[in-house]
Formats: structure tokens, C-alpha cells, sequence
């Protein structure tokens, strides 16, 4: 019989991470996001006037798939370029509508947060905590 391999503290957040990735996924589909989406329009939201090149850095995706995603944004009218011509720098904004998601979905994650502190709320009191001091100023 084979021992079964040592506590990985990597592996455990990777696994419960994927978990939670999976019912965040659920809970968005519902509204027309992902994940992905998710923080684009999040970006664009807190950084009005946000560039195509800006936002995919800080998503860590390609400006081509920022530009198909924000593409569909705009078709939704969740998102207006108000410079939206060849040649010319982009002026991303949030619409009313794309407002309107973000707080739909931004209940959603709440109602997550709400379920994931309930089940084990030690494990989020040690995340706030690791949060706090890894990045200090957020």
C-alpha cells in the first residue's frame, strides 16, 4: 500500500480555488460573464477612459482578445468607446447597463463570500490576512 503523498498547501488553495472558480462561473453565466468578463468590465469601471493596450495588461490577456471581448461589450451596450474609430486611442466607459451587471454580479460574489465565511471562516479570516500583508495598500 502506498502512502498518500504529503499536505500541500499549494495544492490545497489550487484545489479549492478551482472549486470556487467553478461557482463563481455558475453564478455569472446566468448575467452573460465569465470570469474573464467579469474583470474586464471591473477595470473599465474603476479606470473610465481605460485604454485597449492599459487593460489588457492588467488583465494579463492580449490586446486581441481584449478587443473581441470589449466588441461584445459595446454590442451589449454595456460599454461605450467613445472614440471608436481607426486610428484614434480608445476611450472605454461602463454604460448604465453594464453598471447594472456589475452590481448583479457583484451580488452574486457577495452571496459567495456570504456561503464560502460560513463554511469556514477561519480559512477566510487567514485569507484577509494573508491579503493584508501581501498587498498593504489595497
Amino acid at each position: 500500500m502506498t502512502e498518500p503523498p504529503p499536505f500541500s498547501p499549494t495544492i490545497t488553495l489550487l484545489t479549492l480555488s478551482r472549486v470556487w472558480e467553478s461557482e463563481l462561473a455558475a453564478a455569472l453565466k446566468p448575467l452573460g460573464l465569465n470570469t474573464r468578463k467579469y474583470g474586464l468590465l471591473g477595470h473599465i469601471r474603476g479606470t473610465p477612459g481605460i485604454s485597449f493596450s492599459e487593460l489588457a495588461r492588467r488583465s494579463r490577456i492580449t490586446v486581441q482578445s481584449v478587443h473581441s471581448a470589449v466588441s461584445g461589450f459595446v454590442e451589449a451596450g454595456l460599454v461605450d468607446d467613445g472614440t471608436a474609430h481607426a486610428g484614434s486611442a480608445s476611450s472605454l466607459r461602463i454604460t448604465p447597463a453594464g453598471e447594472d451587471i456589475l452590481s448583479r454580479a457583484a451580488g452574486e460574489v457577495a452571496r459567495l463570500d456570504t456561503e464560502f465565511s460560513a463554511r469556514d471562516l477561519e480559512l477566510t479570516q487567514a485569507l484577509r490576512n494573508h491579503m493584508m500583508r501581501s498587498f498593504p495598500e489595497s
